[in-house]
């Protein structure tokens, strides 16, 4: 893509978020997340191949009818309430539509259909950008109504997507297609706990993108989106397979590292709750989803390929210019937790 609309494409995706998170009146947060999803549709198609069209097509489609039932949805609010304020909500029916527009965008079960297959048409780079800087605008939106909604229905929806997301990645093999599926389970256990503590929330979705972002990044660099190929880059860097190996283990939430803290969390704020239930099937969940990121840890790093694969010899690899990044955040994701109460204080 010409570096001039690239950088057009990047501010306009940074105006969108900045429009809706600075906004106060449904109209103008409507209006940045639609900046928002017709400025990554060029990044999206810039490979130029059927897949990235066709998933490019499939994202606009389920966009657009996810704003249009959003705007239709504070319409109907502003007719009852007479507001257009985010932050007045007294009509239960059309903040559940809301709640349920919002969570088409960000990929929430049963309205989850759209995240495997958009993601498996796109490159590494895009599909961060979809997994991560995508869901901060709706996600914040969700934040501000989240007093509002009914407790059961964030509950039931928390509860669907983590049980679809882990039971979905059991038996793929699409590094892509296991990542979006653990968007997905991720997106539940930020839902579910969203009504009693919304700082909780958004600590899980910090801590959610930073190890995302490690894994995108190595899969990209190393070129490698099968498992099997994944299994063979221990040859290429193996700094990356290390870096990949700590972050899918912190996703899955294993002690002592970043991604036990949000799940620790969650777990405490439902048991405090009385959702003795909800917390053991949650729990349930965490299993299922830790059987496919141990067995990415498996291929990783404790399995010996043989050396004569053919697989690109490290001097045709591409550039190492996310080397530091990568650092950064795999430090991020495996030393994390001793700085939890300072992460919450942030948050609160």
């Amino acid at each position: 893509m010409n570096p001039y609309a690239l950088s057009m494409m990047v501010m306009s995706l940074g105006l969108g978020t900045t429009i809706t998170f600075a906004s106060s009146h449904w109209l103008y947060a409507w209006l940045g997340m639609e900046i928002n999803m017709l400025a990554i549709l060029p990044l999206m198609m810039q490979d130029q191949h059927p897949r990235a069209v066709e998933a490019t097509t499939k994202y606009f489609l389920t966009q657009a009818t996810a704003a249009t039932l959003l705007l239709f949805s504070t319409m109907m609010n502003a007719w009852f309430t007479g507001s257009w304020d985010i932050q007045h909500h007294p009509n239960q029916l059309t903040m559940t539509a809301i709640f349920m527009s919002l969570g088409f965008k960000v990929g929430l079960a049963p309205m989850h259909f759209w995240v495997p297959e958009v993601m498996q048409g796109l490159n590494p780079y895009t599909g961060l950008v979809l997994a991560t800087w995508q869901k901060l605008a709706p996600m914040v939106l969700i934040f501000q109504i989240s007093q509002g909604m009914n407790y059961s229905l964030t509950i039931a929806l928390g509860l669907l997507s983590a049980l679809v997301g882990s039971w979905g990645a059991l038996n793929q093999t699409q590094m892509r297609k296991i990542l979006a599926y653990s968007s997905i389970a991720h997106m539940g256990w930020m839902i579910i706990v969203l009504k009693y503590a919304p700082h909780i929330m958004l600590l899980t979705l910090m801590i959610y993108i930073t190890l995302t972002s490690v894994v995108f990044l190595a899969i990209s660099v190393m070129d490698t989106m099968k498992l099997n190929t994944l299994a063979m880059a221990w040859a290429k860097n193996p700094m990356f397979q290390i870096s990949i190996f700590i972050s899918v283990l912190s996703l899955g939430g294993l002690p002592p590292l970043t991604g036990f803290v949000p799940k620790w969390l969650i777990l405490q704020e439902m048991a405090n709750q009385d959702l003795t239930v909800a917390a053991t099937m949650m729990l349930m969940a965490s299993v299922l989803s830790l059987y496919f990121y141990i067995r990415i840890s498996y291929t990783t790093a404790l399995t010996i390929p043989p050396n004569t694969v053919n697989t690109k010899t490290p001097w045709r690899m591409k550039t190492m210019s996310v080397a530091m990044p990568i650092s950064v955040a795999v430090v991020l994701a495996a030393m994390m937790m001793p700085m939890t109460p300072a992460l919450l204080a942030m948050v609160k």
